[in-house]
């Protein structure tokens, strides 16, 4: 097993195939936002076809011993992984914070822990997961909850130790086996928890993990006859290719593919909380799917709360993930750097108002918290997702405007209001067109409530049994009445 050290944490940088690590011929750099010109992190096994076609294999392998265990055996080592996450929480943020740029004190305090709750969760769902019973027309009916067989899960680079961990869970705790496809922006805490799973006692192939770059190993597993499901977060663009893979395969598929949040302020509302809650949206240098990123504000009240806005953002710190004086972190990528930018360029040559920021940090893969006032509603900064920190500011007159304007482009992930009336809430939160609304909030769920989009948002929805039924196979089994005792 080759192994690098990264940020003192020794990380496995092979593939984990049947209990095994297993190298590549070839490899691909894994460097860090923070430092880019520096040495490479690491040089990470980059799989191909035979790569994909031997993890599905001992995926199917691993299926028939962990199918096989029950629901009890396999919340033990799910809880047994929980466990070790959180011994291990520091090495993960560390690693995290240097592979991908993400605030280390936000890794240690919130996300590696969230990883842990993720399995602890799914570990006790599983074991209360009842079979559904009922009689009717002289038969006793019995829903029962099949494993489904080997899942593929490829999972994105902003956050990917939690967001791995959320789709991982469910699989693995449904029964079924899973081959692990990491982003290659971002691959190494992905090792770290393939290490975990073996010191938890996982069988051979129940989890695999597969390095590499998505348009060569991560389109040979998909394309795979011998996966029975596909759980995707990512771009749209990718959807689409997968989507085609499982429907020529007759695979189950779900994608969470983004968002392009409206943040909706009433003038009841409180204002403070709101536009403070709106200048944090540059949390993360805007690299989160569930962002607000469309500023909605109602035109009475605009001046007020940009003056507040404004306060609220001349004050976030730009600088090193691993400081705790920082705010906002660098852009994960050269190339993802260049595309923010080309956002905001073009925005600027059709007539879109640069409101604050709109530039590179020199020497940096910083950008500015930029703000952008639209020409039109059809604007490209408004209807595109940007995956940065750039926000845009649109006003309305009245509620039926906000509504409108809210449910104007093609994504539906999530949503904010801003409200003083439960009245308001609950019509406004009912005519909007997305998967998740939050009022006088923002990052607060219940993990077991279903959680996906409409539109190009995605399909299908993760969370609690809603996960737990999309990586089984249901069959009624169905008794008729006094013929057996």
């Amino acid at each position: 097993m080759r192994v690098s050290e990264v940020g003192g944490v020794s990380v496995p940088v092979d593939h984990l195939i049947g209990g095994k690590w297993v190298g590549s011929a070839e490899t691909f750099e894994s460097r860090s936002p923070l430092d880019w010109d520096a040495e490479p992190l690491a040089l990470v096994a980059r799989g191909d076809q035979a790569t994909a076609d031997a993890a599905v294999l001992a995926a199917q392998e691993g299926f028939s011993v962990w199918s096989a265990w029950t629901a009890a055996q396999r919340s033990e080592v799910m809880h047994k992984l929980a466990d070790l996450i959180e011994e291990h929480n520091e090495d993960i943020a560390i690693v995290e914070s240097l592979d991908m740029g993400f605030m280390y004190e936000s890794m240690k305090e919130r996300l590696v822990a969230r990883g842990a709750t993720n399995f602890r969760l799914y570990a006790d769902l599983i074991v209360a997961h009842e079979e559904r019973r009922w009689d009717a027309k002289n038969m006793h009916n019995v829903v029962q909850y099949m494993p489904a067989g080997p899942a593929v899960v490829i999972t994105p680079w902003n956050a990917p130790f939690m967001l791995s961990t959320w789709k991982l869970a469910p699989a693995l705790a449904a029964g079924n086996s899973v081959i692990h496809k990491p982003a290659e922006w971002s691959p190494l805490t992905a090792a770290l928890l393939a290490e975990l799973t073996l010191e938890a006692g996982f069988p051979p192939g129940a989890y695999n993990l597969v390095q590499g770059i998505g348009e060569e190993v991560g389109a040979a597993l998909v394309a795979n006859p011998g996966v029975r499901r596909i759980t995707f977060t990512g771009s749209p663009a990718t959807a689409r290719h997968i989507g085609k893979a499982a429907a020529e395969n007759i695979v189950p598929f779900t994608a969470e593919l983004g968002g392009k949040g409206p943040l909706i302020v009433f003038a009841d509302s409180d204002l403070e909380k709101a536009a403070h809650r709106a200048a944090w949206q540059f949390d993360d240098s805007g690299q989160v799917c569930l962002a607000g990123t469309r500023l909605l504000v109602e035109e009475s009240v605009k001046d007020e709360f940009m003056e507040i806005f404004n306060r609220h953002a001349d004050a976030l710190v730009l600088g090193d993930s691993r400081e705790d004086s920082t705010d906002l972190g660098p852009l994960v990528h050269p190339d993802h750097r260049a595309n923010v930018h080309g956002f905001v360029e073009r925005a600027a040559a059709a007539g879109d108002k640069i409101i604050r920021g709109g530039h590179p940090v020199e020497g940096s893969l910083h950008y500015e918290p930029t703000l952008i006032e639209p020409a039109s509603n059809d604007s490209e900064v408004v209807q595109s997702e940007i995956f940065g920190p750039v926000l845009t500011i649109q006003t309305f007159a009245d509620e039926a405007e906000a509504i409108a304007l809210a449910n104007s482009t093609e994504y539906g992930l999530s949503a904010m209001i801003w409200t003083g009336s439960k009245d308001r809430a609950e019509r406004v939160g009912r005519a909007l067109r997305t998967g998740l609304v939050w009022v006088n909030t923002f990052l607060v769920r219940d993990l077991t409530a279903p959680f996906g989009g409409v539109g190009i948002s995605g399909i299908g929805r993760e969370g609690g049994e809603h996960a737990l039924e999309f990586h089984s196979d249901l069959k009624t089994l169905m008794v008729l009445d006094d013929s057996v005792t």
